[in-house]
Order: structure tokens, then C-alpha cells, then sequence
């Protein structure tokens, strides 16, 4: 086993809205990732795939509010830490993040390199403006990014071109866990994959040591991470290697989830789509039991009042269900 760069335990967060209502966004998550390992986050919009994203930063405003648990990185507990310690010491330096359209977020009326002097002006980082121009030039040159895109406005820039930038610039401080929130998905097809090799090459590098991949396309995952986690209703459902998530899933709804896409990946080209029936809950009042369960065609009333809890099976595959393995890999093998 590897070095541990970040590790979670029981993790719940919430939002408190303008009603002073209680929305549990992240629900007792726990994970683990190794040095130079990526791990996937999968699931439909609404499940806590971005909220689970904000809060492993350990950095709450408004209205997410951190309720219990710990934020391990790289053995320092950083859960609990006063606000500004850890936009100073952890941001950037522990932790990197990219949010959702981060693109978008460049201000147009700066030049890229100024955005990079920002940052080492935030972290106290003692460089000349020359210093930090030549180190930004060779990294953006190690990353296959040009020179002149230092000196370019954002405006200037193509949508991937922009988000490979913006990938650049948030690591530049060679980050131990890189959290990406969909980094593809407002691209076409080839800035997808020239973002997706972007990354592989920095963990290649050493740039960043460990990444977090988040995103709603379960098979994407397959041709970036080690392992892929499901979530549903901010609670972690699945999780295995990106192969066995992508192939063989488990759980109702990992197997739902991956009928209900086109993979054009070899063996499953013969796969009949099917629908997930319903929706997924509303989090200020999350149903009792399995919160799956009013959308699950193999729920039995026990269902709806047991809580699962995360099995292990296999090599360290888990899953939280209250069938059994085999029996979900019969009723799976009748419907074919």
C-alpha cells in the first residue's frame, strides 16, 4: 500500500438555505487515495458530487456549513482549521481545486501571467516577477502549452486552450491532492481528450500526486482514474476499480447508472439501454432506509427502513445494499 495523500473519514457537511432549512449534501463519506493514484466521483446531478468537492478543500463559507468528520492530507487533520490558515497554507499548496466552468472565471482584462503572480502574492511566495515568469514559461512548456499564452487575455484564448490554462495555473504550486469538478465538460470531443492527457502527464510529472475526478460520465472515468466511487443522495453507494465500476457494477444503481449510457468500449456494445424511474430525493428531508430505494425495481420493504451500510467483497470492492452479491448478479443475469 501506498502513501496515504488524503483521507476521509465520516465526512457531513450541509447547506443552510435563506429558509434556514437543512439540505445534507454530504452524508458520512468516507475515502482514501494513494500517492499517484486518481479516484473517480460519479453520479447524476444533485447526488453531492460538487458539494463533496467544496468541502474536502476544508474551506466553508455560507452556505455550506461543515458539521462532522475529518479531512486527512498527507497525515495533517486540516478539518477545523481557522478559515485563513487554510486559504494560506492549504489552497494551492495541499490542495487544488478546480470548479465546475472554471474557464469561465478568468478575468478578461488580465493577462494569464498576472493571474499566476496573484497566487504567489496569496501564499507569500518571495519570487521577482522575472523568477516567476520563468518558471510559469517552463511549466506551461512542460504541459505543451505555449509561451505566449502567458501574455494573452483570456478572451483570446479557445474553450480548451482556456481550461488547460486554467489547470495549469490552479497546480502551479505542485499540489498533493488536485480536486477537478467536470474539467471536460463544456469541451468538444478533442479538447476533452488534450485536457485528459493534460492530467495524466502532470501526475506522470509529479506535478500533482494524487487527483480526484469528478464527473457525471461514469465510462469517462474508465480512461482517466484508478478507481471509481458512486454517490447517490450524499452518501457513497460503490466503489472499485475503474474497470470492474465500468463492466461489472454491483449496486442497483452503479448498474442503473452505466445502462442508461452508451460506452463504446469493447463487450458492451451489445448493452440495451435502460432508464433510472424517478428522481433523486430532496435532501432536506432525505427518505428513511436506503435512499435509493423508492427508485430501486429490486427494493423490498425492508428497504425502506434499514439503513445499508458499506460491505466489503472481492479485492476491497464496497458496496452498501442489503442484497447480497450473488443475489444482485442473478436478478441482473435473469434480465438479460
Amino acid at each position: 500500500m501506498g502513501k496515504v495523500m488524503l483521507e476521509v473519514k465520516d465526512l457531513r457537511t450541509k447547506y443552510i438555505t435563506r429558509f434556514h432549512e437543512d439540505v445534507y449534501s454530504v452524508d458520512g463519506v468516507s475515502l482514501k487515495i494513494e500517492e499517484g493514484k486518481s479516484l473517480g466521483v460519479a453520479g447524476e446531478s444533485g447526488c453531492g458530487k460538487s458539494t463533496l468537492a467544496l468541502s474536502l478543500m476544508g474551506y466553508y463559507f455560507a452556505p455550506l456549513h461543515y458539521m462532522s468528520g475529518d479531512i486527512i492530507v498527507d497525515g495533517k487533520t486540516i478539518s477545523g482549521m481557522d478559515p485563513d490558515d487554510v486559504r494560506r497554507t492549504i489552497l494551492g499548496n495541499e490542495i487544488a481545486y478546480i470548479p465546475q466552468a472554471a474557464m469561465n472565471a478568468l478575468n478578461p482584462t488580465m493577462k494569464i501571467i498576472r493571474f499566476i503572480e496573484d497566487v504567489m502574492a496569496a501564499h507569500q511566495i518571495d519570487m521577482s516577477k522575472k523568477d516567476i515568469y520563468d518558471m510559469a514559461r517552463e511549466r506551461f512548456a512542460i504541459l505543451g502549452l505555449p509561451e505566449e499564452v502567458l501574455n494573452r487575455h483570456a478572451v483570446e484564448l479557445s474553450g480548451g486552450m482556456k481550461q488547460r490554462t486554467v489547470i495549469a495555473i490552479s497546480t502551479i504550486l505542485s499540489p498533493k491532492v488536485l480536486i477537478a469538478d467536470e474539467p471536460s465538460s463544456a469541451l468538444d470531443v478533442t479538447s476533452q481528450k488534450m485536457v485528459i492527457k493534460m492530467m495524466r502527464e502532470m501526475m506522470e510529472k509529479g506535478f500533482i500526486r494524487s487527483m480526484i475526478f469528478i464527473t457525471h460520465e461514469l465510462p469517462l472515468l474508465y480512461n482517466v482514474t484508478d478507481d471509481i466511487m458512486v454517490m447517490y443522495a450524499g452518501r457513497i453507494v460503490e466503489r472499485g476499480t475503474a474497470k470492474e465500476m465500468v463492466f461489472d457494477p454491483t449496486h442497483p444503481y452503479s448498474h442503473g447508472l452505466m445502462g442508461s449510457i452508451i460506452v463504446p468500449e469493447s463487450g458492451t456494445r451489445d448493452q440495451k439501454l435502460t432508464a433510472i424511474p424517478g428522481t433523486p430525493p430532496n435532501l432536506k428531508n432525505p427518505p428513511k432506509g436506503c435512499r435509493f430505494a423508492p427508485r430501486c425495481k429490486y427494493a423490498t420493504p425492508e428497504c425502506s427502513y434499514v439503513d445499508p451500510v458499506m460491505k466489503e467483497f472481492g479485492d476491497g470492492r464496497q458496496y452498501a445494499c442489503l442484497k447480497s452479491v450473488e443475489e444482485l448478479k442473478e436478478v441482473y443475469a435473469n434480465e438479460q
